[in-house]
């Protein structure tokens, strides 16, 4: 961002440039002034597909003088009022271009301005991959480390449930003890989600909150998401991102995605992938997968969930090779490791905190 500044936000003019590339779309860029709160000489473009013509110079004009006050949504629909009878879009829409010039608006940042990590570690209990979430996202917003892609591996079958779940609405307490299932809460909202070692493919990305600025939980959940879109298609699976939170295939649902945004200026998004589930075992576990299935009339919990080993035909390792790999390609990705403070700190954290009754049971 270039800008002279005044005294008082009337008084402000400044330039500024916001992208958003829109899931399983185009690149949307924003190039705009600011002047005494206004919006100026604005310029939209982008790889995406208009015709007529025309029409890009509507969606200028359609911006030009807004108030920067406004939410991308009344942006989007300023945009769609504005553009020409019969105006056709491909790989954008009227609301794409309104996030991203909010995005312009909030100075986001983009995924290549950060040094992104990677963060491999042998196996590990499920109380310290929850306590690994809050310290690492903890580590980014405070500026101690850079934003970091973590793939987990686990130690023991598991079944997370979100932040605000029931527990006893959710797991059934005999049959998890039967399998040696371990139940933890995660500081995250969404689903409950039942893990096996090998059978699931399960990462956090921990991102500064500039990444998503502009964009409300629902849109960041879709661009969080994207790269593992393009990553499944590199492995031939047509994926698409399903609202709010689950990347789904025509054979089904592969993943879903949980997100939580912390005081301290990070972003936590994680995802659980399904690589070949124990439907029996979930659906006697999971109280909720039962009842979803009794809901929707299907008889087995193996058409609710395609599993990735069926799909690509690849060992777990591959695919999760394969993902790190379009990762890199596309936004850069370095390899690192815990630090001792970082493990230090999520250790005593997944004593005191994840592995406590009082915090597993906070909902009965």
């Amino acid at each position: 961002m270039a800008g002279i500044s005044a005294v008082g936000w009337l008084l402000t003019l400044y330039v500024t440039h916001g992208e958003y590339k829109v899931p399983g779309g185009k690149l949307v860029a924003v190039d705009l002034e600011v002047e005494d709160g206004r919006l100026r000489d604005v310029r939209v473009s982008g790889d995406f597909f208009l015709e007529p013509d025309e029409a890009l110079d509507s969606i200028n004009a359609a911006l030009e003088g807004l108030s920067a006050g406004l939410e991308a949504g009344e942006f989007g629909g300023r945009v769609q009022a504005g553009l020409p009878q019969g105006t056709v879009m491909l790989g954008v829409s009227a609301e794409a271009i309104g996030i991203a010039v909010r995005r312009a608006l909030a100075h986001a940042s983009d995924w290549r301005d950060h040094d992104w990590q990677l963060i491999q570690t042998e196996p590990q209990a499920p109380a310290l991959h929850m306590a690994l979430d809050q310290v690492l996202a903890g580590e980014v917003g405070a500026g101690r480390r850079p934003p970091t892609l973590r793939v987990w591996e686990w130690a023991s079958n598991s079944v997370i449930i979100g932040s605000f779940q029931s527990l006893r609405n959710e797991v059934d307490a005999e049959q998890a003890e039967r399998h040696g299932v371990t139940v933890v809460r995660r500081i995250s909202g969404g689903g409950a989600m039942f893990v096996e070692p090998g059978n699931t493919i399960t990462y956090s990305l921990y991102a500064p909150e500039s990444l998503v600025a502009g964009m409300s939980f629902a849109e960041s959940y879709a661009f969080l998401d994207d790269w593992v879109l393009g990553a499944l298609g590199d492995l031939g699976i047509k994926a698409w991102y399903q609202p709010l939170n689950d990347i789904a295939s025509a054979n089904g649902k592969i993943a879903g995605a949980a997100q939580k945004r912390l005081a301290a200026g990070a972003v936590l998004h994680h995802v659980t992938m399904a690589y070949d589930i124990d439907a029996d075992k979930m659906t006697q576990v999971l109280r909720i997968g039962r009842e979803k299935i009794s809901d929707k009339g299907i008889a087995s919990a193996k058409k609710r969930v395609d599993p990735l080993r069926s799909q690509t035909g690849l060992p777990r390792e591959q695919v999760i090779d394969r993902m790190i790999a379009h990762f890199r390609t596309r936004y850069g990705l370095t390899d690192d490791r815990l630090t001792e403070a970082e493990l230090r700190m999520a250790e005593k954290l997944a004593m005191e905190k994840f592995s406590s009754p009082s915090w597993t049971a906070r909902v009965p």
